[in-house]
């Protein structure tokens, strides 16, 4: 299973180039990530939708977004397109471009936890913007507290 999980994590490496912090400070041309959707929680498994947008005033030429949970994932998992692995806690999505002043296409999965905890932290990031700078760090990054109720929580 490391094995799958080294190579998704390199292959989404290659395709989207060496996953790193997005930086809020240096050169480059300048956008504004942001994230905002819904995530529940039931019988242990999580169901996230969010959609990426970009307020300029740059166009994003691509970016991944992870999503981290408090809780660990079990090891079986089956993720859209475009999502791996990247550690116990982790997935990473490409994003794509963005255009300045777009909203992306909705990106929707579903994970599994380990056990059946009564809440779980959800975070989300980008990390990796295509050389862009985001010196408005607040709406591209989400923690969001969701409870077992199957309610959606919103970010």
């Amino acid at each position: 299973m490391r094995r799958v999980l080294a190579w998704a994590a390199a292959v989404l490496a290659a395709v989207c180039g060496a996953v790193g912090p997005a930086r809020a400070v240096g050169g480059g041309p300048e956008a504004d990530l942001a994230y905002h959707g819904a995530a529940s929680l039931a019988d242990g498994r999580v169901e996230v939708r969010f959609t990426p947008g970009n307020f300029g005033p740059s166009a994003v030429p691509d970016a991944t977004v992870r999503l981290r949970w408090s809780r660990a994932l079990t090891d079986a998992q089956t993720l859209p397109a475009g999502c791996a692995r990247s550690e116990s806690r982790a997935v990473l999505c490409r994003v794509g471009a963005l255009a300045a002043d777009e909203v992306g296409e909705r990106i929707g999965l579903r994970v599994r936890l380990l056990g059946a905890p009564s809440e779980v932290l959800l975070q989300i990031d980008t990390v990796w913007s295509g050389g862009t700078v985001d010196r408005n760090r607040q709406n591209d990054r989400q923690r969001v507290l969701v409870l077992a109720t199957g309610d959606d929580y919103y970010f």
